[in-house]
């Protein structure tokens, strides 16, 4: 599973062969996404600071189903979750460490270190199942609490971000396999974090072209401020009788 952002990396996913994305609701309502990502199964929504009153979240889920998600992000409530999976929604939850609540786990760090707290996790995860959700993601929980809650879950399928290699999917952000940080304003994140790998280094890529970038530059300004460009090639021509006939019906300069 990924997250992705572009088009570029939606196409790429599809051809890699990967099963799950997850992306924002503009790129899965891009006109192209369904074209190059015809059976990438697709993830998209708001946190629930977002998603306004329940009535609105679930409006707002009909509408990226009709325009090619196939199930919804909550981390709102089991009530808002079964609100939306009791109007058929497929919706997928969040255990763990979730950015919009991480106030309420103690801040961004991990979850599930203590046995009182790996069970909250699992009694989450049992909730959402009830509530009727399809899936959770998992993220930053020890990887053997992960996986041996995996295993107690009948119907609720278990993606794992930095949770270990136990549960139902893997899932890792696109921009930090690529090590590219020019996503970094779309994502919110603004470093690789410890459960991610970076298997290419676009980072090096795009300070390559931008130095290209600045050299054509360079060089088209130089040619201009020379007369080197434009050559007669690039030039529309106009015949020798022509353009005397306009010349001798202007005015004088």
């Amino acid at each position: 599973m990924l997250r992705i952002f572009t088009i570029d990396e939606a196409a790429a996913a599809e051809a890699a062969g990967i099963d799950l994305a997850s992306a924002p609701p503009e790129l899965v309502t891009h006109p192209r996404y369904r074209e190059v990502a015809p059976s990438l199964f697709t993830l998209t929504g708001r946190s629930h600071l977002e998603a306004g009153s329940a009535d609105d979240h679930l409006r707002w889920a009909g509408d990226m189903l009709q325009q090619g998600a196939d199930c919804i992000y909550c981390s709102g409530s089991m009530d808002r979750v079964e609100h939306l999976a009791k109007e058929y929604i497929p919706v997928v939850g969040h255990v763990g460490l979730v950015p919009s609540r991480a106030g309420w786990t103690g801040g961004f760090r991990a979850v599930g270190k203590t046995a009182d707290d790996a069970m909250r996790v699992y009694r989450e995860c049992v909730a959402l199942e009830s509530a009727g959700a399809i899936a959770a993601e998992i993220e930053v929980v020890p990887a053997e609490v992960a996986s041996d809650i995996s295993a107690r879950l009948k119907r609720l399928s278990l993606w794992s971000m930095g949770s270990g290699a136990g549960c139902d999917a893997q899932y890792l952000f696109a921009m930090d396999i690529l090590g590219d940080p020019t996503n970094q304003e779309l994502s919110g994140i603004a470093h690789v974090p410890r459960h991610s790998k970076v298997y290419r280094d676009f980072a090096a890529e795009h300070a390559r072209l931008q130095r290209e970038r600045i050299a054509a530059f360079s060089e088209y300004r130089a040619d201009v401020e020379s007369g080197a460009f434009p050559e007669s090639r690039h030039l529309v021509p106009i015949s020798p009788d022509e353009l005397a006939a306009f010349r001798a019906s202007l005015p004088p300069a």
